[in-house]
C-alpha cells in the first residue's frame, strides 16, 4: 500500500472520549481491539476499499425471486414468502450462510429468534464456536454475547426486531446452520477481506480475552454521546456562525482550507410553531463543495442531513442525532484544498439559526480517501418493469462505500407501507449480494411495529402508527458496503405514488474524486406541500374519513369463481375488527325511493356485515363466508327514500360466520340504486 492507514480506535478514559490513532495497512493483521474499533470509527469509511474487500449479506429472502442470466429477465421480483428460507438441507439442519474468508461477521438480526440452536462453523473447525439458542444471541444475557448494548431486543423499546452488533471474524471460512425450532427471518451481514488480511479466529476464549475491550465499545454506544465527545477535544478548530440566510437566495456559511477533514456539523434553531419547524428545516438546504468541485457533494435538505423527517423528532444514534441541545452530524468528511459550506432558501422570510462547524487537520495524504456525499431524492431513477417495485435509493458510479439512508415515508391512508426487500447491487452484479426480508427488517426492527426506538446504528424516529409520517434510518459504520466501480440500492416499495405513498430518501456515501454522483438539487416542488391526506377512493368508491383497517383497491382479475368482478377490481377492507365501521360516498340524482343492491365477495376469511343509509339500517346482516372465493350475484340490501345529493353507505362489521377465519374482510364488487315508482 502507497500510504498506511490512520486507523483511530475509541477509549473511554476518565469518563471522555478519546481518539488513538494507530497504523494499519490493508492487507496486515487486523487485530480483534481493531476490528471492535470500527463500530466506533467515523473516518475509517472515508478510505476508499482495496478491491477484494465487500460486505454481503446471507439472509431468508423468498428464493423464489431469480435472475434468469440466459434471457436477461428478472423472475418473481416481489416474491415475499421471506421467513423459511435457506440455502439447504443437510439432514434436520438448514444451511443459512456459507463464506470464504478472510471475513468478518458484523450483524446478526432476527424478526422471530426462538429455542432452536444457531451454530456457527469457522475455518473448517467440526466444532462450532457458538452453539446456543437463537433467541440468546439478542437478549445481552448469554456468552459470548452478554453485552446488551450490543446484543438486545427492541420489544424492551415498545417496538420489535432482536439484532447483534458484534464482530465474529474468521481466516477461511464460515458456515452458519439451524437446529429445527430455531425461528423465522433472518439475516447475516459480513464483510470479506483481501486474501493477504490476517484475522483471528473467533471463539469464547477470544471473546474473554477481550472483555474490556468489548465492554469499552459498548459503553461509548450505549451513551451514543460522540457529540459531547467534540466538546471535550482541543485538537479541533470550532466556529459558530449566526445566520439569517436571505429569501430565496445562496448564502455562503465559510470556506475551510484543507489538508482537513470536518468532523462535526452542528444546528440550533428555534420555531414559533411544528407547522413553521417543518416548512423550515425542509425548505433551506445545506451545500458543501469539495476542493475543485463544480456541484455539491452534499445537498440535503438540512433537518433531513440530521437524520429525520419533517422536522425536529429528538433521538440520537452514534453519527447523528437531534437533541434538546441541537441537532448534530459527526460523519468524517476529507478533503485536500478547501471546503466551501452554504446554506440554501427557498423560504419567503428570513429565520434565525446557529450552526457550529468542527474540523481537524488531515492526519495522512487524501489520496486514498473519498469525499464524503449526503443526497435527498424523490423517485430519481426509475427501475426496468421485471424488477417491480424495487424504488431506486441510490445510484452512483466509481469507487466507494454506502453508509446507508434515513427514509421519510409519508402514508396517507394507512396500512403497511414496508413490505419490500432492500437490495444492493455492487460493480454491476444483476443479482444482488444484499438480498433483504423487509423493510422494517433493513431498519432493524421487525413486525411493521410502529413504535419509536434508538440504537446507534439505527432508529425509528417519527412515527404516527403507519398512518401519516414515518421516519426510519440505518448508518453503515462498521458493516459499510464498499464498490470499486458502481453501486446500485433499491429498496421495494408496494405502494404506488397513485395511492398517496410516498418516499424520500437521504442517502450517504463516501465516493472517489472522479466518481459520478448523478444526483441535482431536487426542486422546491418537490419538498413541499406533497404530504397532504388525499380522498381516499377503492375499487371506484369514495370513502369518507379514516376507517379502522385498512381499505384499498384489489385486483381481481385471478379469481374466476362466480363471475368476473366489475373492471377485474373490487374494494377491500381489511385489518378492521369486530364492531368497525365504514362509510362511503353515496350520491343521489334525483329524489325519490330506491331499492339498494350490491354485488359483494364471499371467501373463507369474510365477515358478517350490516348496512344502513345515512344513520337507517338497511335489512339483515348479510354472512360474507364461503370456502372459495367467489362474486356474490345482486344481493337487495333495502329500499329507502332519498333526496338529492350525497349521502352516507355505512357497512359495519358485525360478526363471522363460525366456520371463517378470524380476518373479518369485506369486498365490494358494485352498488346499485334503482327507482321505486
Amino acid at each position: 500500500m502507497k500510504f498506511p492507514e490512520l486507523y483511530r480506535t475509541l477509549i473511554l478514559c476518565g469518563g471522555l472520549l478519546i481518539g488513538v490513532t494507530a497504523p494499519v495497512a490493508e492487507g496486515a493483521e487486523l487485530t480483534y481491539p481493531q476490528l471492535l474499533s470500527r463500530y466506533t470509527d467515523l473516518s475509517k469509511p472515508a478510505v476508499l476499499p482495496e478491491y477484494g474487500e465487500f460486505c454481503r449479506q446471507w439472509s431468508s429472502y423468498d428464493r423464489a425471486s431469480q435472475y434468469d442470466a440466459e434471457n436477461n429477465l428478472y423472475i418473481a421480483w416481489d416474491a415475499n414468502d421471506d421467513g423459511p428460507q435457506y440455502i439447504r438441507k443437510e439432514g434436520d439442519q438448514e444451511v443459512f450462510a456459507e463464506i470464504t474468508g478472510p471475513g468478518c461477521i458484523w450483524r446478526i438480526w432476527s424478526a422471530l429468534a426462538e429455542a432452536g440452536h444457531v451454530k456457527i462453523y469457522l475455518d473448517g473447525n467440526p466444532e462450532p464456536v457458538t452453539d446456543m439458542p437463537f433467541a440468546h444471541y439478542f437478549d445481552g444475557a448469554h456468552e459470548p454475547f452478554a453485552y446488551p448494548a450490543l446484543s438486545y431486543n427492541l420489544e424492551e423499546d415498545g417496538s420489535r426486531g432482536q439484532n447483534l452488533y458484534f464482530p465474529i471474524p474468521f481466516q477461511k471460512s464460515c458456515k452458519i446452520v439451524g437446529d429445527p425450532g430455531w425461528g423465522r427471518y433472518y439475516q447475516f451481514t459480513y464483510s470479506v477481506f483481501p486474501e493477504t488480511t490476517q484475522l483471528p479466529t473467533f471463539s469464547k476464549e477470544l471473546a474473554t480475552q477481550h472483555a474490556p475491550d468489548i465492554q469499552t465499545i459498548a459503553t461509548i454506544l450505549s451513551a451514543r454521546q460522540g457529540d459531547k465527545a467534540l466538546d471535550q477535544r482541543t485538537d479541533v478548530t470550532k466556529k459558530t456562525f449566526r445566520l439569517t440566510p436571505k429569501p430565496n437566495q445562496l448564502t455562503k456559511i465559510t470556506t475551510i482550507e484543507g489538508p482537513a477533514a470536518i468532523v462535526g456539523i452542528r444546528l440550533h434553531t428555534a420555531f414559533k410553531s411544528r407547522e413553521e419547524e417543518m416548512e423550515t428545516l425542509r425548505l433551506l438546504n445545506i451545500q458543501i463543495y469539495w476542493d475543485d468541485q463544480e456541484e455539491p457533494a452534499v445537498w440535503c435538505p438540512i433537518g433531513d442531513f440530521f437524520g429525520s423527517a419533517p422536522g425536529i423528532n429528538y433521538y440520537r444514534t452514534w453519527p447523528t442525532g437531534m437533541t434538546s441541545d441541537g441537532s448534530y452530524a459527526l460523519w468524517y468528511m476529507p478533503f485536500s484544498k478547501s471546503a466551501e459550506i452554504y446554506i440554501g432558501s427557498d423560504l419567503d422570510v428570513q429565520p434565525y439559526m446557529e450552526m457550529e462547524i468542527i474540523h481537524e487537520p488531515l492526519e495522512r495524504p487524501f489520496e486514498g480517501l473519498g469525499y464524503f456525499h449526503c443526497k435527498w431524492h424523490r423517485d430519481s431513477f426509475g427501475i426496468r418493469p421485471d424488477r417491480a417495485p424495487d424504488w431506486s435509493l441510490l445510484n452512483t458510479k466509481g469507487r466507494g462505500r454506502f453508509m446507508g439512508v434515513m427514509l421519510h415515508v409519508w402514508n396517507p391512508n394507512g396500512g403497511w407501507w414496508g413490505e419490500g426487500d432492500e437490495k444492493f447491487f455492487v460493480d454491476g452484479e444483476k443479482f444482488p449480494s444484499t438480498f433483504g426480508t423487509g423493510s422494517e427488517d433493513y431498519f432493524g426492527y421487525a413486525w411493521c411495529h410502529p413504535g419509536l426506538f434508538q440504537r446507534p446504528f439505527h432508529a425509528q424516529t417519527m412515527t404516527q402508527n403507519n398512518a401519516g409520517h414515518q421516519s426510519v434510518l440505518r448508518w453503515h459504520i462498521a458493516d459499510n458496503i464498499p464498490f470499486h466501480s458502481s453501486f446500485e440500492a433499491s429498496i421495494e416499495k408496494y405502494y404506488p405514488n397513485s395511492r398517496g405513498t410516498l418516499y424520500a430518501a437521504t442517502v450517504c456515501w463516501y465516493l472517489d474524486p472522479k466518481g459520478l454522483d448523478p444526483y441535482a438539487p431536487a426542486p422546491v416542488a418537490q419538498r413541499r406541500n406533497y404530504y397532504v391526506t388525499p380522498p381516499l377512493t377503492a375499487g371506484g368508491f369514495k370513502v369518507i374519513g379514516r376507517p379502522n383497517g385498512e381499505v384499498q383497491t384489489q385486483d381481481m382479475s385471478g379469481f374466476s369463481a362466480g363471475g368476473a368482478w366489475s373492471d377485474n377490481d373490487q374494494l377491500w377492507w381489511t385489518n378492521a375488527g369486530l364492531e368497525s365501521t365504514m362509510k362511503l360516498e353515496l350520491p343521489v340524482e334525483t329524489s325519490g325511493k330506491y331499492a339498494i343492491s350490491a354485488t359483494m365477495t364471499k371467501a373463507k376469511d369474510y365477515a358478517i356485515v350490516a348496512f344502513a343509509v345515512d344513520g337507517q339500517p338497511l335489512g339483515d346482516p348479510i354472512d360474507l363466508y364461503n370456502p372459495d372465493v367467489i362474486r356474490t350475484e345482486p344481493v337487495q340490501l333495502g329500499t329507502v327514500s332519498l333526496e338529492a345529493g350525497l349521502h352516507e353507505l355505512e357497512v359495519k362489521i358485525v360478526g363471522a360466520n363460525e366456520n371463517a377465519l378470524p380476518s373479518h374482510m369485506f369486498g365490494l364488487d358494485t352498488l346499485k340504486l334503482e327507482p321505486i315508482e
